[in-house]
């Protein structure tokens, strides 16, 4: 059996556990058991990567223990992909910290890693349980996360973010309940065999219980109305962990793709549970996000906007459900994830460079980088907002292209293409605040010192610019690995059979 599904959580694991054992030591003995962990998980993603291109389909029994009764981590194209995604942008998020963010409070590092493991974990588990409990992992780091640094901004963001995501855990803890109770089983490819043989009088049960999980996915993937909580947190955040943030709501468009896909499709009482409202839904949160970056008055709240837009594109991928368009998300996420985490950074540029004024949408201080972050900024704006010739216009020309046989096609067009020209529209005002406007002397208050006198966080931003770049000739490579995983996810019988066998009568405990 191959060990290598469980090391991108033990690696960050071990790593946080070396970190609490050695929270005495200095900053930069940190940063190096980090940067190390960080190194090895990244060198796993990859290796992950070159398996799951073969289309190997890995499954991790820990303890032995054969599903559905154990505990199992799958390892297909999807899982690795996350993962490579997790690592990626986590090198950046590294890079950042070590400007100075990282010495703000003495677990940074720590709580980093068990963000990382909670990440994998939950790209990775085969069953919803521990899906609950990576999910757990990766909130309660976030929870710290977001509080690092301190400041009453961030504590009133955090209070809010606590108390929503514990609704948000209490709904899944009753739903697993609900599902065990009457289904038997929480392993996710057992639900392949299970949803459609579930007797008349259990399905209003199993159905409300699946609708329960299915809102907690779509709180954490912020869903109008459940998203409202984004801007706010994802603003009063650090710069690092604004950026490591990025992936947070692409857990839960993940985990409903995983689950739409290998069980609420196979079953006439659920397949309809994702029809037609996800659709309309999505549709209206790339709406609240446009509204909300016209709106914006700090480049860090446009670009938490942007999420609501990626969130609602990705998940008309969910809704659809057909190979060209889960394919065509897909390579949308890969896109958006990059870029997006591209503009935060150069945000966190900007703000270092302009001292008290931040990232105000206002005139402020001349800019010392002022070549340099404008060819930055101007190459990640025509991204973000989807034109040509970068990744972002092939991504959206896939998405829209995938969309043209579903019900709602006219109005998703609609938005999408308004979306994207508002989208240039808000970044050409601010780059016009930004680079244009005549400049004034820094007031540098009490406030900001620490920022001024951190290093330049340029690296992180041109390491993650030129990175994004590379998505252009690569391409056809990444359109060719997400239409093989769309088609893989859709093999819900090669999945089932790679997790629990080609057995078709499984013992299950059930409860009256």
């Amino acid at each position: 059996m191959s060990h290598l599904p469980i090391l991108p959580i033990l690696i960050p694991l071990t790593a946080a556990a070396i970190l609490l054992t050695i929270h005495g030591v200095g900053i930069a003995t940190k940063r190096i058991v980090g940067m190390l962990s960080l190194l090895l998980v990244i060198v796993v993603a990859v290796i992950m990567l070159s398996e799951a291109r073969q289309d190997i389909i890995t499954v991790y029994h820990l303890g032995n223990w054969p599903a559905p009764y154990g505990i199992v981590l799958v390892q297909d194209r999807l899982s690795a992909l996350m993962v490579a995604l997790t690592a990626a942008l986590a090198l950046p998020v590294m890079l950042l910290a070590q400007a100075g963010w990282d010495s703000l409070g003495r677990h940074f590092h720590t709580f980093l890693q068990l963000q990382l493991a909670g990440l994998n974990g939950a790209f990775l588990t085969g069953d919803l349980f521990n899906l609950f409990v990576f999910f757990e992992i990766l909130l309660l780091a976030s929870y710290a996360l977001l509080v690092h640094g301190g400041g009453l901004e961030r504590t009133r963001a955090g209070l809010a973010y606590v108390i929503l995501n514990l609704a948000g855990s209490a709904l899944f803890l009753i739903a697993l309940g609900l599902i065990y109770g009457t289904l038997g089983t929480l392993n996710m490819a057992d639900l392949i065999e299970v949803l459609p043989n579930v007797p008349t009088a259990d399905q209003p049960v199993a159905r409300t219980a699946l609708a329960l999980i299915i809102s907690v996915f779509l709180l954490k993937a912020a869903l109008v109305p459940l998203g409202f909580w984004l801007p706010h947190v994802y603003t009063a955040a650090i710069g690092p962990v604004a950026v490591l943030f990025v992936i947070m709501t692409k857990v839960g468009i993940y985990a409903l793709l995983r689950l739409s896909t290998i069980g609420l499709s196979g079953a006439s009482f659920t397949d309809d549970l994702l029809q037609p409202w996800l659709a309309w839904l999505s549709i209206a949160t790339i709406i609240l996000g446009t509204i909300g970056a016209l709106a914006a008055s700090r480049l860090t709240v446009v670009v938490a906007n942007f999420v609501l837009i990626s969130s609602g594109t990705l998940l008309l991928g969910v809704a659809a459900a057909t190979p060209e368009a889960i394919a065509a998300m897909l390579t949308y996420l890969v896109h958006t994830v990059v870029w997006t985490a591209a503009l935060f950074l150069l945000a966190d540029a900007i703000s270092h460079e302009r001292g008290a004024a931040a990232d105000t949408i206002e005139k402020g201080p001349r800019l010392q980088s002022f070549v340099g972050l404008g060819a930055a900024y101007l190459i990640v704006a025509v991204a973000v907002s989807g034109a040509p010739p970068l990744s972002g216009f092939i991504a959206k020309l896939m998405i829209l292209q995938s969309l043209r046989d579903t019900a709602s096609w006219i109005s998703a067009w609609s938005v999408l293409l308004i979306s994207g020209f508002i989208t240039a529209l808000v970044l050409a005002r601010a780059a016009s605040a930004y680079f244009w406007e005549p400049g004034k002397e820094a007031e540098d208050t009490a406030a900001e010192t620490m920022r001024l006198h951190m290093t330049s966080p340029r690296r992180a931003l041109w390491m993650t610019v030129m990175a994004a770049l590379m998505l252009v000739p690569f391409a056809p490579t990444i359109a060719g690995y997400t239409s093989a995983t769309a088609d893989q996810i859709l093999q819900r019988g090669e999945y089932r059979a790679a997790v629990i066998g080609r057995q078709t009568k499984v013992d299950r405990e059930r409860r009256p």
